[in-house]
């Protein structure tokens, strides 16, 4: 039942996904954390953690850990987890390709028209809030703690963020150096 569940949710998040990877992972927070239960919000922060610092697009690796993780919550052996992962895998991908498939040959044979130019423009601004969204996501009590908690961890975490997105955007560092200056503060002050 598991696998079934798996994969009409996985294809539900490939066919309503817009704007790549990061725009997915609100939608397979709300299906995977809240609806369905199959981990909790802490597993699910650490997975997309992992899925950024892993090679391939985050949506599909997103899928892959969260097909695996699913199916061994739920109970089932781990090689059982790995069939888990890539259903998922496969499922959020699968609906989107024949629907490029489709598209594409219209694009093409479309591409100049006035009305198909007004609602990509619109799909990009809408891009733009999806990712907001998944952004918005990511800042949990996992991630940042409370002041409540510890001021501490909640200051430094704050600090860290703004610091790497202001180096990220008007500097233009690159995030590989980021990733790993962020990974020896949190070591040290972790």
């Amino acid at each position: 039942m598991i696998f079934l569940k798996l994969f009409l949710t996985y294809c539900k998040i490939g066919i309503f996904n817009f704007g790549g990877g990061y725009a997915m992972i609100a939608l397979i927070e709300d299906e995977v954390v809240n609806k369905n239960a199959w981990m909790t919000a802490s597993e699910f922060t650490d997975i997309v953690a992992v899925s950024q610092m892993t090679p391939g697009p985050i949506g599909i690796n997103v899928a892959t850990y969260t097909g695996y993780t699913a199916v061994v919550n739920a109970g089932y052996e781990s090689w059982l987890g790995i069939a888990g992962a890539f259903l998922a895998s496969f499922a959020v991908i699968l609906l989107p390709f024949i629907l490029m498939l489709v598209v594409t040959r219209f694009m093409v044979n479309h591409k100049n028209n006035r009305d198909i130019q007004n609602v990509l423009s619109i799909l990009r601004v809408t891009i733009l809030g999806v990712i907001a969204a998944a952004a918005m996501v990511l800042c949990t009590v996992e991630n940042f703690g409370t002041p409540t908690q510890s001021l501490w961890q909640f200051v430094w975490s704050i600090a860290i963020f703004i610091t790497v997105f202001f180096f990220a955007f008007k500097i233009k560092i690159n995030p590989i150096l980021l990733i790993l200056a962020c990974g020896l503060i949190g070591f040290i002050v972790y």
